[in-house]
């Protein structure tokens, strides 16, 4: 399996994907054509026009999975697929829609290149309970494509102690997820990105992420840190 999440599509101060594009090329290696998955943003032709761009800066062809008559096919036909940031429920009820999450999972399990960026990287968990965004639509089931056993947390911000705001931190709604769940979570802050290839999981960018775990305290960690260890459910010994 090989897998890349990444936390945010435009990191500030850069244009879409610039402070990602050396690792794409680099996770893509001979990859030619790049299969776009739209899905979770409503403006599906603009979003695929920028993305083709991108790509094509990058020396890769991009096709949008929203133009083709037969979705199923172009993922059996893809070489990579890159799947987009944006609403990740919107995006989640799509693939249950066009019945994509088994013929996706297929697919990379047999080893095709998997990209998800914010949105797409939440869907790559087992679960989109730990994703940031508003449940504009109502999928038929949380549960996503499982490509990897750990929750993911796009856009993950530290607390400010100089805020006033009193609702709760980040940290503190990935707390609670915990209490009701065990399954790790990969707080990603922005720049950062996930590379699983050759049973390693990486991890990867220019800043930092942390690791939650249910009843044990978060972990830090930094570019270049093998995250294997850290993404298992543990209990804490006495």
């Amino acid at each position: 399996m090989r897998v890349l999440l990444i936390s945010n599509s435009t990191l500030y101060g850069s244009g879409y994907l610039d402070h990602a594009a050396t690792e794409i090329r680099d996770f893509l290696a001979d990859v030619k054509r790049v299969l776009f998955v739209p899905f979770a943003l409503h403006d599906r032709d603009e979003y695929a026009a920028t993305a083709q761009q991108r790509f094509a800066k990058m020396g890769y062809q991009l096709s949008s999975i929203h133009s083709t008559r037969h979705p199923v096919r172009a993922i059996n036909d893809a070489e990579a697929i890159f799947i987009g940031g944006g609403n990740t429920f919107r995006l989640l009820k799509e693939l249950y829609d066009h019945d994509l999450l088994e013929p996706i999972r297929r697919r990379v399990a047999a080893g095709m290149p998997y990209i998800g960026s914010s949105a797409g990287s939440n869907v790559a968990a087992p679960t989109i309970k730990t994703t940031n965004d508003m449940p504009i639509v109502q999928p038929p089931s949380f549960n996503a494509l499982g490509l990897v056993w750990f929750q993911i947390n796009p856009h993950y911000l530290d607390p400010d102690t100089n805020s006033t705001h009193m609702g709760e931190t980040r940290e503190q709604r990935l707390l609670q997820f915990l209490e009701e769940d065990n399954t790790p979570v990969a707080a990603l802050r922005e720049g950062a990105m996930i590379r699983i290839e050759d049973g390693v999981t990486l991890l990867k960018g220019s800043s930092g992420a942390r690791i939650f775990r249910k009843d044990l305290e978060p972990v830090e960690t930094s570019p270049g840190d093998q995250l294997d260890a850290m993404l298992q459910a543990a209990t804490p010994t006495a």
